[in-house]
């Protein structure tokens, strides 16, 4: 019975068995002599994948990749390590590079890798351990190191290069992408920042045939980077943390720290204050002859506030804040300490030339008169950050920080000699708006904006859309503005397509009274109602909508600040108009589109944009910058300046030939000189529109002239959207810097309907006011500002309606 149940086994000739095969994949054969496959041998990618070579990790001091890091990042790269990132390379380098970090090179070709990916994300001169960015850069740099090596793919093409979507579209963090083994070159536009301007590498012709509009960005307050100068390491920060609307009360203080750090290392690049390199006379006085400056004799030095104890009877050149103490008195501030302000005898440089309020940061000339108890002595002395100063500082003369150009901030050159500023100095790698560094875009950009514009000739005649209509305070609920609003469109809907503006920019308020504030104006459902009838209105032209971008800017009349200011002045910088009210201006540009694409069948791309006040918009990457802000800021100039008392007829202080340090800064002692001496540009000079059969008052287009020059140069030498005290115009702390003039922009709209239309030119920055869209004193007079971006200059225009 058990035998029945064992299993039968055959036992076959070895020469019969079946052999299994080696593999599990059996290759056909069509000859079976031969073996010949019937299908080519498809080699798996398992098969050729090799075992990752392991490395033995070694404990690596600080100090003995120090020589090796100075050597790559300070010598090869300008960069300079701190400690803390110092630390953390070698533990890296000792994890992954092992034994052989020297021996082999393998510590240098990492950290050559990581200086170029630092360099390319833009993150600045000095190597932050702790800083986001360089963790990131070390987290995707470490799933690409086999064997102590950087295994990245390098045979890329060019044209791969630019054309791959996944790597210009998509940001890239420390230089490599996620979901691709594979780098762009080290002179890609990708690496450069130019991916964000959605820029391939096309030819010539075919970026001739782009609109000026692809290379349009609107930048609003809320969505630029900040930053905050380091005095001591002399660069930005890139401030990472997410700003609040109510930060910590030391917020406050930084603010006025960071206006005060910027303008006081402008100062120091200026020739005036730097030291000459061969020994000169000590002579306090500047020789002129003419209104040309011959020698320098002697560079001026700041004195702190606190250096001024024990030093009464001397004279001594002060960089401050102008406030007002507790005690009700002028007094002058500085990170040092606080004095109080004697401006009795005081003269303004330039005379009658520009406004000094408080919350300005000035430049005082003056002598130190020490008394026997502080002026603050009964508060306290507090005033300052660092205490009340006993005594007072006589001023005999008071002045602005002289202002800086675009250029030289930069560090591009240009124009350094003609100004007199020295060249050291430059944030050219800072990309103060997200757009692209200078350095890093700004060659590629100039010749692009060169190709598109077609800048070799400046004929005003030139074929292409390169205007920028500027509209000012525009009140829908005047039958007036909206009248001259359909007068200014039909003007530009009869013209030919190729003179219609790319960009129309709009600038509230839209209505003359606060919403929801018991104004005339109504509430939101009336305010509604007149975007409506502007939505109406626009529809009526159909190709200008279909052809142009219209940006909307915010006044302090509309919503929903305007709620709880009640037509005062509101919080700066403000979000824009609220999306429930312009859905049907929105409505508007789509059917537009829609129709256009249905009679002609190609696509269009006219739309509405709602940004914020103050706003920014970039032409070609960082090449060209146009600020446009909204505020009434010459009467509250007029309302908080300070008075100085007139000099004498026959004083002598009129003929000497002799300036002081605030006049030599200023270039004059003449506001309309100072303005002239920018001899790189246009002459500075306000351009009023002259109607034909009519007599124009001269002395009153001097007068306005004047009143323009004097308010722009004082907006530009304080750098500031806002140089007021937070009590006068409150600033959201966190987002200051989005109010901060540096570097200068290449043109700045201020829209103040208190003062007369202007457009002025200070130091390279074209400063334009188109007024009220509705010209006060005409009778149907409609004004506007048509800005060319060829030549970078605005016009000023006027039509009856």
């Amino acid at each position: 019975m058990n035998e029945q149940s064992r299993p039968v086994t055959t036992r076959v000739a070895p020469i019969f068995q079946t052999v299994t095969p080696a593999h599990a994949d059996i290759i056909p054969s069509s000859s079976p002599a031969f073996s010949t496959p019937i299908h080519p041998i498809l080699l798996q990618k398992h098969a050729l994948q090799q075992q990752k070579p392991t490395i033995l990790p070694v404990l690596l001091p600080a100090a003995t990749l120090r020589p090796l890091a100075f050597r790559i990042f300070t010598k090869k790269h300008s960069l300079t390590l701190n400690s803390a990132s110092l630390q953390i390379l070698a533990s890296f380098i000792g994890k992954h590079c092992g034994s052989g970090w020297r021996e082999e090179g393998l510590a240098e070709s990492v950290l050559d890798e990581v200086a170029k990916f630092w360099k390319r994300n833009n993150g600045g001169l000095i190597v932050e351990g702790d800083s986001k960015q360089f963790k990131d850069i070390l987290q995707n740099l470490e799933g690409y190191m086999s064997g102590g090596r950087i295994q990245i793919q390098r045979d890329l093409s060019r044209n791969e290069s630019y054309s791959r979507h996944d790597l210009s579209t998509n940001e890239v963090i420390g230089g490599y992408d996620g979901r691709s083994t594979s780098v762009a070159r080290e002179d890609s536009e990708t690496s450069l920042g130019i991916s964000r301007l959605d820029v391939e590498d096309e030819k010539e012709e075919d970026f001739r045939a782009q609109e000026l509009r692809h290379f349009l960005k609107v930048v609003g307050a809320f969505e630029q980077p900040r930053f905050k100068y380091d005095a001591q390491r002399k660069h930005f920060e890139n401030l990472i943390a997410a700003p609040s609307l109510f930060p910590d009360p030391s917020q406050k203080t930084q603010l006025f720290r960071n206006r005060y750090n910027l303008i006081h290392q402008r100062l120091l690049r200026h020739v005036s204050f730097q030291a000459p390199t061969i020994a000169v006379s000590k002579v306090q006085s500047f020789q002129r002859s003419s209104s040309a400056i011959l020698t320098v004799q002697q560079a001026y030095k700041l004195t702190p506030i606190a250096n001024l104890l024990g030093r009464s009877g001397s004279s001594h050149v002060l960089l401050g804040l102008l406030t007002i103490a507790p005690t009700g008195t002028l007094a002058i501030s500085d990170l040092t300490g606080s004095i109080a302000l004697d401006i009795q005898h005081a003269r303004p440089i330039p005379e009658d030339g520009a406004w000094f309020t408080p919350g300005m940061i000035v430049i005082v000339d003056g002598i130190y008169e020490e008394e026997g108890s502080a002026t603050s002595s009964g508060l306290g002395g507090g005033g300052g950050i660092g205490g009340t100063i006993g005594g007072k500082f006589m001023g005999l003369s008071v002045g602005g920080p002289p202002c800086e150009r675009r250029e030289v901030t930069l560090g591009i050159g240009g124009a350094n000699g003609e100004d007199g500023l020295s060249s050291g100095g430059g944030f050219g790698w800072v990309d103060f708006l997200g757009v692209g560094s200078e350095r890093a875009t700004g060659s590629r950009m100039r010749k692009l904006e060169k190709t598109v514009l077609g800048r070799r000739g400046l004929s005003e005649n030139a074929a292409g859309r390169n205007k920028i209509a500027i509209l000012g305070e525009s009140n829908l609920d005047s039958p007036k503005s909206m009248e001259a609003l359909k007068k200014v469109l039909a003007v530009y809907a009869a013209d030919s397509e190729e003179h219609v503006p790319i960009t129309f920019i709009l600038v509230g308020s839209f209505v003359r009274y606060a919403v929801v504030a018991g104004g005339g104006s109504g509430g939101s459902i009336e305010y509604k109602e007149y975007f409506d009838s502007l939505a109406s209105v626009l529809l009526e032209y159909p190709t200008i909508l279909q052809a142009s971008t219209f940006v909307f800017v915010p006044g302090d009349n509309d919503p929903w600040p305007s709620t709880f200011s009640a037509g005062a002045a509101t919080v700066l910088p403000r979000n824009g108009i609220p999306e429930l009210f312009t859905s049907r201006v929105k409505k508007a540009f789509t059917a537009a589109n829609t129709e256009a694409g249905r009679l002609s069948g190609s696509k269009t791309d006219g739309k509405a944009i709602w940004t914020t006040n103050p706003t920014r918009l970039t032409l070609f990457g960082s090449t060209q910058e146009i600020v446009v802000f909204r505020d009434d800021i010459s009467g509250r100039l007029r309302r908080n300046a300070l008075t100085f008392q007139k000099p004498d007829a026959n004083g002598s202080e009129g003929s000497s030939d002799t300036l002081t340090v605030g006049q030599i800064m200023n270039g004059n002692a003449s506001s309309d000189e100072q303005v002239e001496r920018d001899t790189a540009v246009v002459d500075a000079e306000s351009h009023v529109p002259t109607v034909e059969n009519t007599q124009i008052n001269k002395s009153a287009v001097q007068k306005d002239s004047q009143a323009a020059r004097k308010l722009v140069k004082t907006i530009l030498d304080q750098g500031d959207l806002s140089p007021f005290p937070l009590s006068t115009r409150p600033v959201l702390w966190d987002h200051a810097d989005a109010l901060r003039l540096y570097p200068l922009p290449t043109a700045l709209v201020l829209v103040d309907p208190e003062a007369p239309p202007y457009t002025v030119t200070y130091e390279g920055c074209h400063v334009m006011n188109p007024g009220r869209l509705v010209a006060e004193g005409r009778k149907a007079v409609a004004r506007w500002i048509e800005f060319d971006a060829r030549t970078r200059r605005g016009m000023i225009r006027e039509v009856k309606y």
